[in-house]
């Protein structure tokens, strides 16, 4: 039973909708805009897409440029090896992540807050600083012109164990220790009491990892010469030439490219905005 206080009507809402969706819609249509220009260009003529002035709605549909990709025969092998390299990137952050985690978030040894204050401290670090180092290590570990040149460095990183500490933080010390009274080791009760509950945690570390992953161009630009190893975003870059680019399929390409990571995304959706309410909410 509903109690109403004295003196206040109960607001009626005449519309399914606020005055936030108002401010919203056009907010939600302006970042969707390139989108939707990009799936749309996907079925223009070379032509159309070079029209002055640009038009957005095309005459008609053409599979011009999904034809001359799929016929690619590169193009399937770029896929896997960016599936590949994706994957395996999100798998190594997930586990080394939440072992280095846990241990910053809940293990005292000496020196811990400098090392710590280390790894947050490469955060700032700018990706040109560090590729000939990197690059430079891959070759004496002999892996350079693989997929193991693009999969080794970004097994772990410092993003992941910082994100992944914090929500550790945030877990009640009392249920492991309530584990710990019942037998269970360190390790067990991270695998079976505290990974459970870092699902959120886990969800947003894996979908940012995929996403930043799967995009990259410049360290595979480095690392791979061979086009048997080339990663999808660097095998687009093939399809522009010196003086003719194909734009019909680099469109085509493109729109085959963000299909994964729309999955990826609209699969981790609810943990990914779970992840980000209880961080709001805990401050």
């Amino acid at each position: 039973m509903t109690t109403q206080l004295p003196g206040r009507r109960p607001t009626r809402r005449f519309l399914p909708f606020s005055a936030w969706h108002f401010v919203l819609l056009p907010v939600s249509l302006f970042f969707a805009l390139p989108l939707v220009w990009l799936t749309l260009s996907s079925f223009m003529t070379n032509a159309q897409i070079n029209r002055f002035p640009p038009t957005i709605i095309p005459d008609s549909l053409h599979l011009d440029g999904y034809r001359y990709v799929l016929q690619n025969a590169l193009f399937p092998r770029w896929f896997m090896n960016s599936m590949i390299v994706a994957l395996v990137v999100v798998v190594g952050n997930l586990l080394f992540g939440s072992l280095a985690g846990y241990a910053f978030a809940r293990m005292r040894f000496r020196g811990s807050k400098v090392l710590l204050a280390l790894m947050l401290g490469t955060l700032i670090i700018p990706f040109q600083i560090t590729m000939i180092p990197s690059f430079l290590l891959m070759k004496d570990l002999g892996i350079i012109d693989t997929l193991g040149a693009l999969i080794v460095p970004s097994l772990v990183t410092p993003f992941a164990v910082f994100l992944l500490r914090q929500f550790f933080l945030s877990l009640p010390r009392e249920i492991e220790e309530a584990a710990w009274i019942d037998g269970c080791s360190r390790l067990r009760t991270l695998w079976v009491i505290v990974i459970p509950l870092a699902r959120p945690a886990l969800g947003t570390v894996a979908v940012l990892t995929f996403l930043t992953t799967w995009n990259d161009l410049a360290w595979p630009l480095i690392a791979i010469n061979n086009d048997h190893n080339y990663t999808l975003q660097l095998g687009l870059t093939t399809f522009q030439g010196q003086h003719r680019t194909q734009w019909a399929a680099v469109m085509a390409g493109n729109m085959i490219t963000v299909l994964p990571v729309l999955v990826a995304f609209l699969a981790a959706q609810r943990t990914f905005i779970q992840s980000l309410t209880s961080s709001a909410v805990k401050g």
